[in-house]
């Protein structure tokens, strides 16, 4: 075989995952390890070293045939200079990982933050495949995204574009604090953890829905509630849906990207959400910046960060 490989790492506080993948994008191994935080910094990189060589020894391919590795995790990266900055998950600050692992590896490292490696890994071989300018967002905990131009990652000149949670959307008379510190952020009303609050507030004002009989509210038994028709319910689900679609028409008035993927355990409510989404940014986007554009459900799941990480090595 003389085809080259490309290993990506998605780098978790629990596990690390690794996988190869082929020029196309096509994930064709992969292999998962404990991070080992509790052994501190220097154990996690040999984890990253030893899974990396494991994978490539386990595979029909050889170390010689390896173009490079990529990395993703959570966490503030100096993308340039290959740095983890800060990375509390895996125990890591001013790690200078690119060039650790590229004299251990003697091979190009290059990393980044997991919603930019989710983003490409949707844009090279999942929902995106093909099509040149999208947008991802990943909707979790948090509100996170990522901005593929000419089907590379952008990442603005500090390595901080994309941050699509901490747009802001929701009018001071009904804005909250977001995490970040500011005001009306995105992320307070459409990600797991602004759902659950919203869900929280309406029980406690005395509001009849279903909720109240949930011990603990997860964003599943919101959904949940909402598709059986539960009124209280499908006010958040819509509240939730409408500030992403509105989002999204902000978005498409600066970059006008062919595709918006929205991932993440949110994602998952299917319709419910995504129909509100698209009304909403059809009512709010120009038409001319809504033509030939779609909204669609991320394909590759937890396969994401594992792709779009190798996918770094061609594609930032």
């Amino acid at each position: 075989m003389s085809e080259h490989i490309y290993v990506g790492v998605d780098l978790g506080g629990t596990t690390i995952k690794v996988g190869i993948c082929n020029a196309e994008g096509s994930l064709l191994h992969t292999y998962e390890g404990p991070t080992g935080t509790a052994d501190g910094v220097d154990a996690v990189i040999d984890n990253i070293e030893k899974y990396v060589r494991q994978i490539v020894e386990d595979s029909p391919y050889s170390w010689d045939q390896l173009a490079g590795v990529g990395a993703g995790l959570a966490g503030f990266t100096n993308i340039r200079e290959g740095i983890i900055i800060l990375a509390p998950n895996i125990g890591f600050r001013d790690v200078p990982i690119r060039s650790i692992l590229e004299g251990r590896l003697n091979k190009p490292v290059k990393i980044d933050n997991d919603a930019n490696v989710a983003a490409l890994g949707e844009a090279w071989s999942g929902a995106g495949r093909g099509i040149e300018n999208c947008v991802c967002y990943t909707l979790g905990t948090g509100v996170g995204g990522g901005i593929i131009i000419n089907g590379k990652v952008y990442q603005g000149f500090a390595g901080l574009a994309g941050e699509l949670g901490h747009i802001s959307v929701v009018p001071d008379l009904e804005a909250i604090q977001c995490g970040c510190g500011n005001m009306g952020c995105l992320e307070t009303v459409s990600s797991a953890t602004g759902i659950i609050r919203m869900a929280n507030d309406a029980v406690a004002r005395g509001d009849r829905t279903s909720l109240s009989t949930v011990e603990k509210i997860a964003a599943k038994e919101v959904f949940d509630a909402a598709k059986a028709g539960d009124e209280a319910a499908l006010r958040i689900v819509n509240r939730a849906a409408f500030y992403l679609g509105k989002s999204m028409a902000s978005v498409a008035a600066v970059l006008n990207p062919e595709v918006f993927i929205v991932g993440g355990g949110v994602s998952k409510a299917g319709d419910i959400l995504f129909d509100e989404v698209r009304r909403v940014f059809a009512k709010l986007a120009p038409a001319p910046l809504q033509t030939g554009v779609t909204i669609v459900p991320a394909a590759l799941g937890n396969d994401a960060g594992i792709i779009g990480a190798a996918g770094l090595l061609l594609r930032s």
